[in-house]
């Protein structure tokens, strides 16, 4: 193991515990992953979130027109320039999200035990006593004793700001519900989630497709979180969807697991999509609370051991509000890092909060605490083991650079790749230091021009744990004899 690298099971000196942790060029293995919003949209806030931290700027599309993110998005651009920080861009679909329509924005007041009706009449003013919603076959899917959840953007689970029904009796296209506590709703849309209940809606809304051919073309996104995935099914038709866009061919599609329907097919749709985004916000309501953290452990394991970046969101929620998180909190990130998340989502804590860049700083900080005890013998032999024989040519010199560089307690393992593909098979071993994955740009042509790739794959990589990207430049030879020809090598040695 590293010097500075101690696990769990050895005996910790309390003392060492408070001296301050040591500054490093790369302050943490996992990514961090920021919603930009109205609170982190500015060009000196995205600067700020970018030194603390983040390398994929999530753009979610319930809220927003495509102006709006256009313009977050230009200010991302000034931002990256002005910091010298690669930062990879994420495309958040609607997908089958149920909503409360409230046009006039009234704050509604809901009291325990009162009656409620869900309509799919949206002309209706939204009130305590009926809420509309975008979606007219929540009579056929709900039946009485169900269980459904309303809350102001994400579930907080905070009980004064959202609300639990349960349906008392379904009359024509109305459901008509129980108040189980009192709460107050403010704002002009609120999400609603029926508990292990199927919505017969598509994965890839029209309106999500229009914003992918349009927003998503021309900005060339890199992932696409493809919202409420339950089938390995709509991966597919997603990925054929994006075959026919360009550019978009090689945008990576990240499943997001929200609901039961996804988890009883996970292993269908992990072998389809490129990662998994485990959304533990509609989880945590679909799921018993005792079963979250099994899914978590056993999801993310699949992953790591598919060699397909696991990403875990909703786990700073009181930052939103606070300057610090909870202990609880801090805990669970640290705990999604020994189970071996690639990546920490932040949704409403960057996107509304009140301290974006200090929650991507804390989580950040947590992190790399977390990465020095995560027990990487263990992960190394599980992961070997798992793999089995007879490897694959590049398995085996992916885990043998790993096994040497541990040995030598080498600072940086430097990795050659056009694709990715080798870099991400290095960070799949877990190694205890930085893997630099230095892009050779292609050169190809469509027989009108000629143009490199490589820009996908180096910022693709910003989702993977210990793997930091920097794109070559074309001109330089892999190594040189010539004094005057810099080599991709000695620049890779430089920055590392």
């Amino acid at each position: 193991m590293h010097s500075n690298h101690l696990l769990l099971e050895e005996p910790i000196r309390m003392a060492s515990i408070l001296e301050p942790s040591k500054p490093n060029f790369f302050p943490a293995m996992t990514k961090i992953v920021g919603t930009l919003g109205p609170k982190s949209r500015s060009i000196e806030t995205i600067s700020a979130c970018l030194k603390a931290g983040m390398s994929v700027a999530r753009f979610d599309f319930s809220w927003g027109d495509s102006d709006y993110h256009q313009e977050t998005l230009e200010n991302l651009k000034a931002a990256i320039k002005a910091t010298k920080k690669l930062c990879a861009v994420m495309l958040d679909t609607v997908g089958a999200e149920l909503q409360v329509v409230n046009k006039n924005e009234t704050t509604i007041s809901l009291k325990e035990d009162a009656i409620v009706t869900l309509t799919p009449h949206q002309g209706q003013e939204a009130s305590d006593e009926v809420l509309p919603i975008n979606f007219d076959g929540l009579a056929k899917a709900v039946k009485k004793g169900d269980t459904i959840f309303v809350g102001q953007y994400l579930f907080t689970g905070s009980e004064t700001t959202s609300v639990w029904l349960e349906v008392d009796q379904v009359k024509g296209d109305d459901v008509i519900c129980v108040v189980k506590n009192s709460a107050t709703l403010a704002g002009s849309l609120f999400t609603l989630h029926a508990s292990q209940v199927h919505i017969d809606m598509p994965t890839l809304t029209e309106k999500d497709k229009e914003v992918i051919s349009t927003w998503g073309v021309q900005n060339k996104i890199d992932f696409i979180s493809l919202s409420y995935t339950r089938h390995a099914e709509d991966v597919r038709e997603a990925r054929e969807f994006l075959s026919k866009l360009g550019d978009l061919s090689q945008t990576q599609i990240l499943a997001k697991i929200e609901n039961v329907e996804g988890l009883t097919h996970f292993d269908e749709i992990l072998k389809e999509a490129d990662g998994i985004i485990l959304s533990r916000g509609n989880l945590g309501i679909d799921l018993p609370p005792e079963k979250v953290f099994l899914f978590q452990k056993a999801a993310v394991h699949k992953c790591n051991m598919a060699g397909k970046p696991a990403v875990v969101t909703r786990v700073v929620d009181s930052m939103t509000d606070n300057l610090r998180p909870t202990r609880a909190e801090a805990t669970d990130v640290a705990n999604a890092v020994l189970d071996g998340t690639d990546a920490i989502l932040l949704g409403a804590e960057t996107l509304r909060g009140l301290y974006p860049v200090e929650t991507i700083s804390t989580v950040g900080k947590i992190c790399a605490e977390a990465g020095k005890v995560f027990n990487q013998d263990l992960y190394f032999k599980k992961t070997v083991k798992f793999v089995g024989e007879p490897m694959t040519h590049l398995e085996a010199i992916a885990s043998s650079a790993v096994r040497a560089a541990i040995k030598v307690k080498a600072s940086v393992i430097i990795c050659f790749t056009s694709s990715g593909r080798a870099a991400r098979l290095i960070a799949k071993y877990r190694p205890t230091m930085p893997v630099l994955s230095v892009v050779i740009p292609r050169l190809k042509t469509n027989q009108l021009k000629w143009s490199f790739s490589g820009a996908f794959e180096a910022r693709q990589s910003l989702i993977v744990r210990g793997l930091f990207p920097m794109l070559a430049d074309p001109r330089h030879p892999a190594e040189s004899t010539n004094a005057s020809n810099e080599s991709v090598l000695k620049v890779a040695l430089d920055h590392g």
